[in-house]
């Protein structure tokens, strides 16, 4: 059975110790939490910052849009795509706020993938970012 460690070049090395971007086990990839960090940019898209570079706040769409693309990275070096992802979990830290927002701009990205999916609260995330993408995606068929 193929058991491969996927890294990809084209977005930040994850954060924390000694984990990859992915796996792959079988046919099924399993991507490590993504987050909107951007490959060479010091402040992440999304969080929004007050003029002496105090988090302030955070803009959710452009969060999960930034997050989306390293989604997209990581399943291309890994053989894959958004079309074969068949379980996605959402960490949101704050479900009041921005979940409807959220929810308008994922149905347009990922709602054709229908995707099984758990969107839960946290009290925060390691980075100051207000969500972050746990994703399952399968290779495709040949």
């Amino acid at each position: 059975m193929i058991n491969q460690v996927i890294h990809t070049n084209k977005m930040e090395d994850p954060s924390g110790s000694f984990h990859p971007h992915a796996r792959r086990v079988g046919d099924f990839i399993f991507v490590s939490g993504l987050i909107a960090r951007t490959l060479g940019q010091p402040k992440i898209p999304g969080v929004l910052y007050d003029s002496n570079g105090n988090v302030v706040g955070h803009d959710v769409e452009q969060q999960f849009l930034a997050t989306l693309e390293n989604l997209k990275h990581v399943l291309d070096a890994a053989g894959t795509s958004v079309e074969h992802i068949v379980d996605v979990t959402i960490f949101l830290t704050d479900l009041e706020k921005d979940f409807k927002k959220f929810n308008a701009i994922y149905g347009k990205h990922l709602g054709h993938v229908n995707p099984a999916r758990t969107t839960v609260q946290v009290p925060r995330l390691p980075s100051p970012v207000c969500i972050e993408l746990k994703v399952i995606a399968v290779m495709p068929s040949l």
